[in-house]
């Protein structure tokens, strides 16, 4: 059972048994690696820019390179192993990979292409709706959250806090919450990078290295 889990088995996972025995077993489909830890490790790198941004410790300056990251890894990756955690029959990691892949990629589009469409002085209010808009989706994966374990439950917790206070700090254009949401950032992608070294700590070893504490019943 991987980290990232709804505690149910997965249907894809199971093999059907031989209709003839065992001269005519099928045999069983290649399966894939668990794509978690690296949409968790996407996700950490891409919010890590971001959020030391927001929270005023580097310069925006370097805004373009967190494009590129948002495009690339926080984006398209995200959503390649979000798919691969659909296919392997895991609901709950796939939406919330690709579903935050799909954050990324429309992130990287609207700065880049339709925010300068915009009046002026609807900037932050656009931004601030679309962060709302993102703070409620992670609401809902919240809710559905509570067979996964400790920390994701968490972590998505500090996301909500995290869309909703840069939400309302850029659609009132209050700073000193661009900052606060900056630092509940950080939070997040250390989390998701502890959660990333935890699956990769999994598979290499065979058993759970870095407790994560399951909500599953079994």
């Amino acid at each position: 059972m991987t980290l990232i889990d709804d505690g149910h088995p997965a249907s894809a996972a199971a093999t059907p048994p031989a209709a003839g025995g065992a001269g005519s077993a099928v045999p069983a489909p290649q399966q894939w690696g668990n794509s978690a830890p690296l949409a968790l490790a996407a996700f950490a790198m891409t919010t890590f820019l971001l959020s030391m941004i927001n929270a005023g410790l580097v310069d925006r300056g370097i805004e373009p390179v967190v494009f590129a990251m948002a495009l690339m890894v926080g984006g398209a990756t995200q959503l390649i192993a979000g798919i691969i955690q659909l296919a392997s029959g895991k609901t709950f990691a796939g939406v919330l990979f690709s579903g935050f892949g799909a954050f990324w990629l429309s992130f990287w589009a609207i700065t880049q292409f339709y925010l300068a469409e915009l009046p002026k002085d609807q900037v932050g209010h656009a931004l601030g709706m679309y962060l709302f808009a993102w703070g409620a989706f992670v609401a809902w994966l919240w809710v559905s959250s509570f067979r996964t374990n400790v920390l994701v439950n968490l972590a998505l917790l500090d996301l909500i806090a995290t869309f909703f206070v840069l939400g309302i700090g850029y659609y009132a254009a209050v700073s000193g919450l661009v900052k606060t949401a900056g630092y509940l950032g950080l939070i997040a992608a250390v989390g998701a990078a502890y959660l990333s070294c935890a699956e990769l700590c999994e598979d290499a070893y065979g058993r759970q290295v870095l407790p994560v504490w399951s909500l599953a019943k079994h």
